[in-house]
């Protein structure tokens, strides 16, 4: 596995015409950034005029990396050992990001929330977590239909702020290029945000009381974080106290990496650079890239453009992917079964994954396959209510959960991280957990532009309870005791 380089943020990347006459070192000889052309690519919006949809890939050529190649591959070693069992992966944000509700303070509320869950986790595993946003990227949706029907008129469907508007109207439905730019400019302000979060003193863990967001510290989840906030430091004070360093950058700053879907494959390529030091393609959009199950069919275009990138990547799978599929896209996303390149996120609900999660992991451990298990508690438990809303039960996203950890328990493997639709802003999209949240409160907070998100307090009662089945598998007392 590559090792970080000093100089790889000075890397040149290139534009992209100057990359593709550039001959490749990639040890993939015949892929490069535009193969993906030559197969079936689904859930890609319809432009109506190429010229307008080439000005804006011509556009995205010339910009900057939002990522660099030395980041992409400290992710790479991080992951590599929560595949060995030896650290845990959180990743959370929204389902969909928006321009029109992009605030410095939102960015803060979550990247803050993500703080305290990764301290409770940490804590509670005693194992390091790896932090990964939903952030700076996550503007595209698949869609179950191309179009929606509203009183008999006939519109594109919304396919997250990168493609068109939520809206419902001809001129913001419809499918516009230049929104990518607009996404990729918007994600530079996030990164820049959270940049300076990760290491300009906001994330020193001796501000972790200072962590607690107003309406989560009103809370039971709340008061528990402020009563493990003391524990830790108390420890702090001690490890001061015998002459331990706490102001060395591991405990002032953390790392702190981006991930969105690899759905846009246009807006992919164009981010995708060469790095000259190693001679390997990087999408430079994320630090890591997934595909999801609407677009992980083996012979498609979304897989055959994300093999050939050296980001860590994802794959979510539902229920009825089956232990073959899986093992014939573990051996294309990562043929050279390196740990830490991919990571396989399960969404399927708590039944089904205790009837179909058993065989999966099987078959990796049968083919001695390297990968990070990830449950997506929230995404398979989405039901629509009698007044309109989409939302999801808190109870149905917790027994996912306890279910992935069952299993795992069951089958000897490693419970290796969650992955979260989520944010830190006090909305009400979600039914129940201590919040208390009814379904005739909904639409007090509903704030999504697509799909419903846990609220910090709810996303911090999961942080709780994947600490408490960590403690658990340890033999170690309760967080409370």
């Amino acid at each position: 596995m590559d090792q970080p380089n000093e100089n790889d943020n000075n890397n040149d990347y290139g534009s992209s015409s100057n990359r593709r006459n550039r001959s490749s070192r990639s040890s993939n000889e015949t892929w490069n950034p535009s193969s993906w052309k030559k197969a079936v690519a689904k859930q890609q919006p319809t432009y109506e005029d190429e010229a307008e949809l080439n000005n804006a890939i011509s556009t995205l050529n010339r910009v900057a990396p939002l990522v660099f190649a030395g980041e992409v591959r400290s992710l790479l070693e991080k992951l590599a050992r929560v595949s060995l069992g030896q650290g845990m992966v959180l990743m959370g944000g929204d389902c969909a990001e928006s321009f029109k509700e992009f605030h410095v303070n939102h960015v803060r509320d979550t990247f803050r929330i993500l703080l305290q869950m990764a301290l409770v986790m940490t804590y509670g595993s005693s194992m390091p977590v790896v932090k990964i946003g939903r952030m700076a990227g996550q503007f595209a949706k698949p869609r179950s239909q191309p179009n929606e029907v509203v009183n008999g008129v006939t519109l594109p469907s919304y396919r997250g702020d990168s493609v068109n508007a939520e809206e419902f109207d001809p001129k913001a439905r419809r499918n516009d290029p230049q929104r990518m730019v607009d996404a990729y400019h918007q994600s530079t302000q996030t990164l820049n945000i959270l940049r300076a979060f990760s290491t300009g003193g906001y994330a020193d863990i001796w501000r972790l009381h200072a962590w607690n967001l107003d309406f989560v510290d009103s809370t039971e989840e709340g008061s528990r974080y402020r009563l493990l906030a003391s524990k830790v430091d108390e420890s702090l004070r001690f490890m001061k106290a015998i002459g331990v360093d706490t102001k060395r950058p591991e405990f002032t700053t953390v790392d702190f990496y981006t991930s969105h879907e690899c759905l846009l494959l246009p807006y992919e390529e164009a981010l995708t650079r060469q790095d000259s030091i190693t001679g390997k393609w990087y999408d430079c959009s994320a630090h890591m890239l997934w595909i999801g199950e609407r677009t992980r069919n083996l012979d498609g275009a979304h897989l055959e453009f994300i093999k050939g990138i050296g980001n860590p990547l994802g794959v979510k799978i539902s229920d009825e992917c089956t232990p073959e599929q899986l093992i014939q896209t573990i051996n294309i996303m990562n043929p050279t079964n390196t740990p830490g390149r991919l990571s396989i996120i399960v969404r399927m609900g708590a039944e089904k994954l205790r009837k179909n999660l058993p065989g999966l992991i099987g078959a990796v451990q049968k083919e001695g396959k390297n990968v990070v298990w990830i449950s997506d508690p929230v995404h398979g438990n989405t039901r629509k209510t009698q007044s309109g809303y989409k939302t999801r039960d808190f109870d149905s996203v917790r027994a996912e959960l306890a279910a992935f950890f069952d299993v795992h328990g069951e089958m000897g493997s490693h419970p290796g991280g969650v992955h979260l639709e989520m944010t830190g802003e006090n909305v009400t999209e979600c039914i129940g957990g201590l919040a208390e949240i009814t379904e005739d409160s909904l639409k007090k907070r509903y704030n999504t532009a697509c799909d419903p998100r846990l609220n910090g307090s709810q996303a911090l009662e999961l942080a709780f309870l994947i600490a408490e089945r960590m403690r658990t598998r340890s033999g170690l007392p309760k967080l409370d005791e």
